[in-house]
């Protein structure tokens, strides 16, 4: 994560912590799917359950970075970019749990499923579109970390094809259903599961529209790809003079004799 310090080192060290915070509850979450898959697949009903207890520690967390938060904006009263930081991670906060909550509810159908009886209906379908969502999130979460809006509008634009996956992959156990009418109740469980996981790549979405917030100023939620490249220019444009302003006087005259 890339910011300015500031004359209170005691901020910083309070915004380092916030960030710490959120990156290591993202980790969690990303975590909590990845296990919910395996345990769909495996047919796991052990790892299933530790995923549904996971979720005790990541709403912990979401309550304690909450708080953190509240203390820093009262006592801190960060202004600018750091406010526009600060918020990012208070609402990044909330799909971080919404992505704990989709998780639990892939492990509590992979027990279900499990629960009745060995198919391969789906599993395929379901692989394949988690791999792509667990991407966007890793993706989503190393943008907020390097401050990264390229990346973070490359997450923007997966979203897309993750919908376009998801709707094949319903089509695809339509037609399960049309050749097979005992697999019904399995392949609508599967169902439910891709639409989670279609659920989890919206949120890494959001999380990586707030990456171009806060580092652009733009708010770039329900916008086009043009207004949203025009807001990355502006974040890559900023990031760029502010490494010209911490420029050190050796680091200039180097640049400009290399320029020479």
């Amino acid at each position: 994560m890339q910011s300015d310090k500031h004359i209170s080192k005691s901020f910083d060290q309070d915004l380092d912590e916030a960030i710490r915070l959120f990156l290591y509850m993202g980790d969690s979450a990303a975590n909590q799917v990845a296990k919910a898959i395996h345990a769909l697949i495996d047919k796991d009903e052990t790892l299933a359950q530790e995923v549904i207890e996971m979720d005790f520690d990541i709403n912990r967390m979401e309550v304690e970075l909450d708080e953190h938060i509240l203390l820093l904006v009262a006592k801190r009263q960060p202004a600018a970019g750091d406010l526009r930081l600060v918020m990012s991670i208070s609402k990044g906060v909330v799909d971080l749990e919404r992505i704990g909550d989709e998780a639990v509810k892939i492990a509590k159908m992979a027990n279900r499923i499990a629960a009745q009886g060995k198919s391969s209906y789906g599993y395929a379908e379901v692989q394949h579109l988690s791999n792509q969502v667990r991407l966007m999130l890793n993706n989503a979460l190393e943008a907020f970390s390097q401050s990264n809006a390229e990346q973070a509008f490359e997450v923007m634009r997966n979203d897309s094809v993750v919908n376009n996956e998801y709707q094949s992959a319903i089509r695809a156990l339509m037609t399960y259903i049309m050749e097979d009418s005992r697999q019904v109740s399995k392949v609508i469980n599967i169902m439910w599961i891709l639409r989670s996981l279609e659920r989890i790549g919206d949120h890494a979405q959001n999380v990586a529209e707030l990456v171009i917030n806060y580092i652009s100023g733009q708010d770039v939620r329900h916008s086009d790809y043009a207004m949203v490249e025009k807001a990355v220019q502006e974040a890559n444009d900023r990031l760029a003079a502010r490494q010209v302003s911490t420029m050190s006087v050796e680091d200039y005259e180097a640049l400009e004799s290399n320029d020479d």
